[in-house]
């Protein structure tokens, strides 16, 4: 059965390496017969805010507004707003979900997290018991496709922006390991401001050569939820600890256990 894809990108050029690479994977995945969904954010003019204009009608308490509560109720009465409700949608179908973007700031730019925020709503996307490796969209992937404004040596455990683990452990583990998705490895185009127009050839090449087994690609490893214990602040199991006592490294970038943290945690595969 064909897959299908929901690309979410965020660039505000059409002639910008962002705009080749989305090109480029929709082109190829297309190519697999897969039915390829863009969310071309700057051209929707999606709201970056969330605010209680994203629920149609009255809100339950306006004068403490709290948005994750609020937004759960609409979105079980049906009341949020409509480009809400058609992101979710897009969702609902994707068996993956790409995210394309220029890296602001170590993050993404404001509107994809007003899309992160405004979409992935409390019930919609993820519970108090429904999040991890119990989270709602565990059966789906996801991942992260971006540039980056400094060289690959910048982003390293002795560079001056710092090891890129560390910088992507709050948006992979933090947004989508969190709602359950299985985490592919990042697609990193390094600095390609700064290169030629070959070197730019060559990484998109690359990108749509991954294109041809991406849907079968093994996820990221992320500790699961049920090694931690939930009646003691969701600390990880003694036997857990024991268990790793000896290991080199930590478990993950985030979950270090005070040890070096394993190299490409948050990058590649089995590393």
């Amino acid at each position: 059965m064909a897959k299908k894809v929901l690309l979410v990108y965020a660039h505000q050029s059409s002639g910008s390496f962002n705009a080749a690479a989305k090109d480029a994977a929709v082109k190829a995945l297309k190519a697999q017969g897969c039915t390829v969904e863009v969310s071309d954010l700057y051209a929707m003019k999606f709201k970056a805010s969330a605010t209680a204009e994203d629920i149609t009608g009255e809100v339950q308490n306006a004068e403490h507004f709290r948005y994750a509560e609020e937004t759960k109720l609409a979105w079980k009465a049906g009341k949020l707003a409509a480009d809400i409700v058609e992101e979710q949608r897009k969702v609902t179908e994707a068996d993956l979900i790409i995210f394309q973007f220029p890296m602001y700031w170590f993050t993404v730019p404001a509107i994809m997290k007003g899309w992160f925020d405004r979409v992935l709503t409390l019930g919609f996307a993820y519970g108090h018991d429904k999040r991890y490796s119990s989270g709602i969209f565990k059966d789906k992937k996801a991942m992260l496709s971006f540039t980056t404004g400094s060289q690959e040596s910048m982003f390293s455990a002795n560079g001056i922006n710092g090891d890129m683990n560390v910088t992507l452990w709050p948006l992979q583990n933090g947004i989508l390991n969190y709602c359950g998705f299985q985490v592919l490895a990042p697609q990193i185009f390094w600095a390609p401001s700064h290169i030629t127009t070959a070197a730019r050839k060559t990484m998109l090449e690359a990108w749509c050569a991954r294109m041809q087994g991406l849907l079968e690609e093994e996820p990221l490893t992320f500790t699961p939820s049920d090694c931690f214990d939930g009646e003691k602040g969701f600390q990880l199991k003694p036997e857990f600890h024991e268990k790793h006592a000896n290991k080199e490294f930590g478990l993950t970038s985030g979950i270090h256990l005070g040890k070096p943290l394993p190299p490409y945690n948050q990058m590649k595969v089995g590393v």
